[in-house]
């Protein structure tokens, strides 16, 4: 057995080089970590001036993160981190994690362009008996398909299939695995050190040593090793299925407004009854991953020509949760008419633009989909973030002259609004708010237009 397949097998700090590609919201906290517990971490990046950030210690991750800066600034004093664009950097890792995009076009089709132009570039540098693992969430059977076929052909070398060719010292081998990442933005260190992750090996000798090298950086929380498939198939299953009970929720909504009932009665309610855990309705789902993770895990049986199953209710879910803004746009145009107004004639606020609340992270936000909505039919449009440039400025001089505000993130900053001098600056007092934020009390006494999101 060769000195390098030993640092993957029984990974060490003081033994193992470990390799990032990709240093977003994923990558960079998995860089830093690796670093914090010694290891020598080459994060790489195709953004130059992200790694410059990085190698000045400087996050470029915005929005809320707690411990992320200052954990940058530690691992770059220390030199266990260096971020570099340049891939002939990564020759000397042992272990080298895959963090980059994976999203699906506008017919739901999985779009490898990042993954593919990694693996490729990988393959050029990378030497034998280097573990790759995959954290980018992908459809169930690309890692054994296109990661697989692409890194050996540009590497010349053969992915190891069974654990008894970890004894052939003579084989030009690479060894394969995936590990999903459970991250989410605003709780990216807290996450990654506390949730339990899937370590899917190509075989169970590698997934046992992927368990043990992620202990360093998930101190207490469960490591399953299992298979590659399988670890492809929870990470897109737990997504979707979040898919499908945020769209429950938001179905309920859309009856309760037409029957005139209360959906957030009618949830507080109906989670007292035992084993019911009726998620949040709201304005839309956004993210890198809800949005297309059921698509992945549907296009796993759409590919296969054989498939004689054909799904429907994870497609309905995502059809449902992305029409919400534009439920939000009709509301906005019937609340104009009410008020004898033309589109083109109003002006909207929207309040938000990230996807979630108290971040900068706007991957497929809802917020982008009613500014298109509006656009469409001339109306002015004046947005505010205080996590995203260049909507990050005064929120009442935002307000100046608008004729309807539009709650689309539950920010912090929006939760502590003077409602009253926001409607001293806006023409008329529309309020619609699509998180429930707002005490309606208030509103009333306010003499305010105000909707809210499930509410009749």
């Amino acid at each position: 057995m060769s000195s390098r397949l030993d640092h993957i097998l029984f990974p060490s700090p003081s033994n193992t080089i470990v390799g990032v590609i990709g240093l977003g919201y994923v990558g960079l906290p998995v860089a830093c970590e690796f670093a914090r517990q010694g290891f020598n971490v080459i994060g790489l990046d195709i953004k130059a001036d992200r790694v410059a950030k990085i190698n000045a210690g400087i996050n470029p991750i915005e929005g809320d993160e707690p411990g992320l800066q200052a954990l940058l600034c530690e691992v770059i004093v220390a030199q266990k981190l260096q971020a570099t664009t340049d891939y002939k950097e990564l020759q000397a890792a042992h272990v080298i994690t895959i963090n980059v995009e994976t999203p699906v076009d506008e017919f739901h089709v999985p779009q490898y362009h990042a993954l593919r132009a990694a693996v490729h570039s990988l393959g050029e540098v990378i030497q034998s008996d280097t573990l790759v693992i995959v954290e980018s969430t992908v459809a169930p059977g690309t890692t054994l398909s296109l990661v697989k076929e692409i890194l050996e052909e540009s590497s010349n070398k053969k992915t190891i299939t069974m654990d008894a060719q970890l004894q052939d010292i003579q084989m030009q081998r690479l060894l394969l695995g995936m590990c999903p990442e459970r991250v989410m933005p605003g709780r990216l260190l807290h996450n990654l050190r506390n949730l339990d992750r899937v370590c899917g090996g190509v075989t169970p000798v590698v997934a046992a040593a992927m368990s043990r090298f992620y202990r360093y950086i998930i101190p207490h929380a469960d490591l399953d090793a299992t298979d590659i498939l399988t670890a492809e198939l929870v990470k897109t299953t737990e997504n979707a299925y979040r898919d499908v009970q945020i769209a429950f929720a938001n179905e309920v909504a859309l009856i309760c407004e037409a029957s005139g009932g209360n959906v957030w009665k009618v949830r507080e309610l109906v989670n007292k009854s035992p084993g019911r855990h009726m998620l949040l309705p709201g304005a839309g789902v956004g993210g890198h991953c809800i949005p297309k993770d059921p698509w992945l895990l549907v296009n796993s049986v759409q590919r296969t020509k054989t498939a004689s199953f054909t799904p429907t209710l994870i497609p309905a879910a995502r059809y449902i949760n992305e029409a919400m803004p534009h439920h939000l746009y009709n509301i906005i145009l019937q609340r104009l008419s009410q008020n004898n107004l033309q589109p083109q004639d109003a002006k909207v606020l929207i309040m938000g633009y990230s996807y979630l609340e108290d971040s900068d992270d706007t991957r497929d936000t809802p917020s982008q989909k009613l500014v298109y909505f509006l656009n469409s039919v001339g109306a002015k449009i004046t947005v505010h973030d205080p996590f995203v440039k260049p909507y990050d400025n005064d929120i009442y001089d935002c307000a100046l002259g608008c004729d309807i505000a539009v709650l689309m993130v539950k920010h912090t900053t929006y939760l502590s609004l003077d409602l009253s001098y926001l409607f001293t600056m806006m023409r008329r007092r529309i309020l619609i708010d699509g998180r429930n934020a707002f005490d309606e009390t208030i509103l009333n006494k306010l003499s305010a237009d105000y909707y809210c999101i499930g509410v009749g």
